[in-house]
């Protein structure tokens, strides 16, 4: 199950996770192969580190810690949320003041049934400290920023929903949510999203086997990405001048013949040479 793609520019690699695999993963253009860091527990996310290229900040279970590519260490820095049974981590990114910003989800009670207000919001200060964002989310999932770093975006896939927060970059707090974004309960769910130059969202859509690019002020849908997979799960920008959309996806939850009819289920796609014009969302 890919999720969480991040471009890490230094070394010109795609860096995301398997999460049932518990691998944290990298891949080049240049590469014959995927590269693979093992953790041992389910694995959220990764994001980069404001250090040399090959450190990064992962999130496996419900621990989060700092993964030295190299060595293939990990040295486990923080503990989130230990106390209740069947949470994990899920998605996470580094914010613009250099903050780990992560949240957690139940695992399912059966395929497609999660129980209600499990999730959280979660930021790494540091120090090492963790400080609670938001509590009773169902699935906390795909998470931004806007391009001046004032806006906070955040998916809760329960509520089938993306939400909007007013962001001090400062104290690293939010307020003021809002809805952004509402898709019909029962169908697709939003997933992973991202940011672009121009302040639009770009929402991976799981079980619609879409990309949807959305208005940051109307919520609107202004555009379309259609994949040859239905379980399409989280996307990010990068390549040369960042006009590649890499978009990562999963093969479980499929059947045989689901599985038959979608061979390319699990693959990291990337859509090239995306014009982005900054300040238009259109």
């Amino acid at each position: 199950m890919g999720e969480c793609p991040v471009w890490e520019e230094a070394t010109g690699q795609l860096v995301y996770v398997d999460i049932l695999a518990q691998t944290v993963c990298r891949w080049g253009p240049h590469k014959a192969q995927v590269q693979t860091v093992r953790l041992g527990d389910p694995v959220g996310c990764v994001a980069l580190r404001d250090k040399d290229p090959g450190s990064y900040v992962v999130a496996a279970g419900t621990r989060v810690g700092l993964l030295d590519w190299d060595s293939q260490d990990v040295q486990w820095v923080a503990q989130l949320d230990g106390q209740t049974p069947g949470i994990r981590v899920n998605d996470g990114k580094v914010d613009p003041a250099g903050r780990f910003v992560t949240g957690t989800m139940p695992e399912p009670l059966a395929p497609g049934v999660w129980e209600p207000a499990q999730g959280a919001l979660y930021s790494l200060h540091g120090d090492h400290e963790v400080r609670k964002l938001a509590d009773r989310l169902g699935i906390s999932n795909g998470l931004d920023w806007s391009p001046d770093q004032r806006t906070f975006y955040h998916v809760d896939s329960l509520d089938y929903a993306v939400y909007a927060y007013d962001y001090d970059v400062q104290a690293g707090t939010i307020e003021n949510r809002r809805l952004l974004l509402q898709l019909p309960r029962g169908g697709a769910m939003p997933d992973g999203l991202c940011v672009d130059s121009a302040g639009s969202l770009w929402v991976a859509c799981i079980d619609g086997g879409r990309v949807i690019r959305v208005d940051p002020h109307t919520g609107s849908r202004v555009g379309t990405l259609e994949f040859p997979v239905s379980r399409v799960t989280s996307c990010c920008f990068g390549g040369a001048d960042y006009a590649d959309l890499f978009v990562t996806s999963a093969a479980d939850g499929l059947s045989a013949e689901q599985l038959r009819g979608e061979p390319q289920a699990g693959h990291v796609f990337k859509f090239c040479c995306l014009k982005i014009q900054e300040g238009s969302s259109s």
